[in-house]
């Protein structure tokens, strides 16, 4: 089994690496932070405390990691990180998922792109500000990510605002139509095996929130112009917007993955798992489901508590049973539980058999340690042990149980802070 170091890990693109690799059998990963982020709620392997990559202690400190944990592979999910880490390759002692020197050079730096691929592709048109500008303007920073920084200008006023404020600005000309991400795969021989493009319907903070595949030859053709012109290896992906008359224009590169390639994984195309398989010299292909499929994203929480217990009593009716369905988020917290050796005990004063429902609803019976059916005047309390908690959708069991037991207890809508 192989270690990934994913840094920094608590983003959305870093989360997305986690999400990609969490289930394979071939990796272990671990994820590192400059900051006390997200990544702590999700990692099992959380490493925080690591310098920002301009710090002069940068390198030394992921080296220091590196050696510590015995990483094998570097999955960087931040521009700046991912160049930073390719200009000191040398000096890495671990692999770093990413292409080559050039081309990540290139693809920082929006000027640089542009003036790159003038030539070959439709690029925005960059102003000074003496020319005749053409209004609305987009302006945003020459080193960036998704839309920090970036804004629309109405007039020559607004303009030079925004320029006294960050004179690293480019003076664009603005795109008034669709947006879309292309998500592209090339291996360790330069082979452009995969470009999906997909629409940015709806953006949050510079990510896609909304999104859906497009199928479009065009996505094809571009992808292999830019795949010619600079080396790539692994994930990658490119954005287009298109102008006033429809025409695509190219908005960035980027050699590493992005926040919502969790659309194509769910069609079995999971770029970051690819991407280390070719590093590790493994042929690999591309097979895609075929099915429309449509992501929208809102945020989601992950909790972290200093609950300790042993014991877990579930309610079977209205809590693991609701509305004469399986309660699906119950029953994996239930296997949570088992996995890590707790037991489980179903406590209830359901009125018929209790394994007969259990079977009509293909539960068995021998994930608890206990069942206990209670007449309907019984008391709950009296048969909850010491270091448990307790689960039912009835306010007056749980008051009677957190008053007379002192242990922690939860109706069905709580249970989500008990998950990993």
């Amino acid at each position: 089994m192989k270690k990934v170091l994913v840094f920094p890990c608590g983003s959305e693109i870093g989360l997305e690496i986690y999400r990609s690799l969490e289930w394979s059998k071939d990796f272990e990963i671990y994820g590192a932070s400059s900051v006390n982020d997200h990544g702590r709620f999700v990692y099992n392997n959380y490493i925080h405390g690591i310098p920002f990559v301009n710090n002069v202690n940068f390198i030394n400190s992921i080296n220091k990691v590196i050696q510590q944990y015995k990483i094998d592979f570097i999955f960087p999910s931040h521009d700046s990180v991912l160049l930073k880490l390719i200009q000191n390759k040398n000096k890495i002692k671990a692999t770093i998922i990413g292409s080559q020197l050039k081309t990540c050079e290139i693809c920082r730096s929006k000027k640089k792109t542009y003036s790159f691929f003038k030539n070959i592709l439709k690029t925005p048109h960059i102003y000074n500000l003496n020319d005749k500008l053409l209004f609305p303007i987009f302006l945003k920073p020459e080193i960036g990510q998704g839309s920090k920084g970036a804004l629309i200008a109405n007039d020559l006023e607004e303009v030079k605002l925004a320029l006294k404020k960050d004179p690293t600005l480019l003076i664009l000309e603005y795109l008034p139509g669709k947006e879309y991400t292309v998500d592209c795969f090339t291996n360790s021989s330069g082979e452009l095996l995969f470009a999906q493009g997909r629409e940015r319907r709806r953006i949050v903070n510079g990510i896609s929130v909304n999104s859906f595949p497009v199928e479009k030859l065009i996505f094809f053709e571009i992808a292999k112009k830019i795949n010619k012109s600079l080396n790539f290896r692994g994930v990658w992906f490119f954005q287009l917007k298109e102008d006033e008359k429809g025409i695509l224009t190219l908005l960035e590169i980027a050699p590493r993955v992005a926040g919502t390639m969790a659309l194509p994984r769910t069609q079995g195309i999971n770029l970051p798992l690819l991407s280390l398989y070719d590093f590790m010299n493994t042929k690999v292909s591309i097979t895609k489901n075929d099915f429309s499929i449509e992501i929208d994203r809102a945020l989601y929480a992950k909790y972290k508590t200093n609950i300790k217990y042993e014991n877990v009593y579930i309610d079977l009716d209205d809590t693991l049973i609701f509305k004469e369905r399986i309660n699906t988020v119950l029953i994996s917290f239930i296997y949570q539980c088992l996995n890590k050796g707790k037991k489980i005990f179903l406590i209830t004063k359901h009125k018929e058999n209790v394994k007969k429902t259990l079977n009509i609803y293909k539960i068995s019976h021998n994930i608890f340690s206990e069942i206990i059916n209670l007449p309907i005047t019984g008391n709950k309390y009296k048969f909850v042990r010491k270091n448990s908690i307790f689960i039912d959708d009835s306010f007056s069991e749980r008051q009677s149980v957190i008053n007379k037991n002192k242990v922690p207890v939860f109706s069905v809508n709580e249970i989500e802070c008990l998950l990993d």
